[in-house]
């Protein structure tokens, strides 16, 4: 897969490089400002406790 990802990207070495990197921020950045919130306001843990004492 990585291998087909490669080939299919145009230009030298460096710009690869530059296009994938430029992709994986791309990604970090709408997992983090859409995915992320919305997977914990999905699956909000309300069982937690604290221990208490005796």
């Amino acid at each position: 897969m990585y291998r087909a990802l490669w080939r299919s990207l145009p230009g030298p070495l460096l710009a690869r490089i530059l296009i994938l990197t430029l992709m994986a921020a791309v990604l970090l950045i709408v997992l983090d400002q859409w995915v992320f919130p919305w997977l914990a306001a999905t699956f909000v843990d309300d069982q937690a406790t604290v221990g208490g004492g005796a």
